[in-house]
């Protein structure tokens, strides 16, 4: 499986990482002499020097760099894709046509071409706006419900849009791939990052649409379940999500709150969510008694789900005393290990061979790939 990846910054490569860690062969196009934009994207930079931005979203791959302004360049370009079953691209609505790379004329001459255009707001009203993860969390309604209730409405840590984004054109992209296994003809895949944004809304969205209610920023409290929320202990504040009445009455009973589940006030989810500023209250002269940790532990112990506010580092800590081996080492073209990454979340039994090379310098495949391009299979 042959992906030409002409795209760039996030959506687009982690998309194409993606497939790649399901064993997929890259070719990423990139610019002579600047490349992807994310690899001036520092500080941070790692050992070797790179942006770390860039490297979370490239291995896995090789790169060509290739000006598509220029004509012999670009017919390069055109023999990786016609040579491919997926091209994935992020130009702007419109720019890969003028390159005569678009999918139409591609596909003229590679049907079976499964063609993926990322964009922010579509290819019609919207087509000529750049799409930014930051604007497009403002526009799309997320930032609205991120942050303290009355408080300035705030953007995810990460550029969650852009993640998401990825991870639906991956979708698109194999589903795309299996259909063709039928009709033995690919299809261009578009999506977007507002459309994303708004398919992930799920129950915020749902409250609008299903009952007319507008959604507002709650900090970490749960709209419509309580206990859901972080508390504060004695040291620092624990997040606590009760789900159900069993693990409410499980807190309690851990508190030396005992009989509280009965209470008409807190018998059920929905007289919790009424009542939730009192059961805060007594939650919390509970939770005073000892730390976050110690509560987390001991509502790990009785089946209620909790943790503590982590940091990154604490993060995969914890997700390795799980068994869960959250990171692995890639390796350079001559196999030597030069640095750690969040592997692809799945794993597979019986164990899929994942690979694990370094993301590229840039133009580091050129003279192979333009010598494989020469020949083919």
């Amino acid at each position: 499986m042959l992906i030409a990846d002409f795209s760039r910054i996030l959506a687009g490569p982690l998309a194409t990482m993606t497939l790649a860690d399901l064993g997929a062969r890259v070719i990423k196009v990139e610019r002579p002499g600047a490349g992807d934009d994310t690899r001036s994207w520092g500080p941070p930079f790692s050992e070797a020097g790179a942006a770390t931005y860039f490297e979370s979203v490239n291995r896995n791959k090789e790169s060509i760099a290739l000006d598509l302004g220029d004509p012999s360049d670009r017919e390069v370009a055109r023999a990786l894709a016609l040579r491919a079953d997926v091209v994935v691209e992020n130009f702007k609505v419109g720019g890969m046509d003028k390159l005569g790379l678009g999918y139409a004329a591609l596909a003229e001459h590679n049907p079976g071409l499964v063609y993926a255009s990322v964009s922010g707001f579509g290819d019609v009203g919207g087509a000529q706006l750049a799409g930014y993860d930051f604007v497009v969390q403002a526009l799309g309604g997320l930032m609205d419900v991120t942050g303290e209730a009355g408080g300035e409405p705030m953007k995810s840590g990460v550029a969650l849009v852009d993640v998401l984004t990825a991870k639906d054109a991956t979708i698109a992209i194999l589903a795309a791939l299996r259909a063709r296994e039928s009709t033995g003809r690919g299809s261009h895949v578009k999506v977007n990052l507002l459309s994303s944004l708004q398919g992930a809304l799920v129950n915020q969205g749902q409250a609008f649409l299903g009952a007319g209610a507008v959604p507002r920023r709650k900090g970490n409290v749960h709209p419509s379940i309580a206990p859901y929320q972080s508390l504060r202990c004695a040291d620092a504040p624990l997040a606590v999500a009760c789900g159900n009445d069993g693990q409410f009455a499980r807190m309690c009973a851990e508190l030396g709150l005992a009989g509280l589940e009965s209470d008409e006030r807190f018998a059920t989810n929905p007289a919790r969510v009424r009542n939730r500023e009192e059961l805060e209250v007594l939650l919390e002269g509970g939770l005073a008694a000892d730390t976050a940790e110690n509560w987390q532990a001991r509502f790990e112990a009785a089946g209620v789900p909790a943790g503590k506010v982590a940091t990154i580092e604490e993060g995969v800590q914890y997700a390795e005393s799980l068994g869960l081996e959250p990171v692995l080492t890639v390796h350079d073209d001559a196999g030597e290990p030069v640095g750690r990454q969040f592997r692809h979340p799945a794993t597979w039994v019986p164990a899929f061979p994942a690979p694990a090379a370094a993301p590229p310098a840039l133009g580091a495949h050129s003279d192979a790939v333009r010598a494989w391009l020469e020949v083919r299979d």
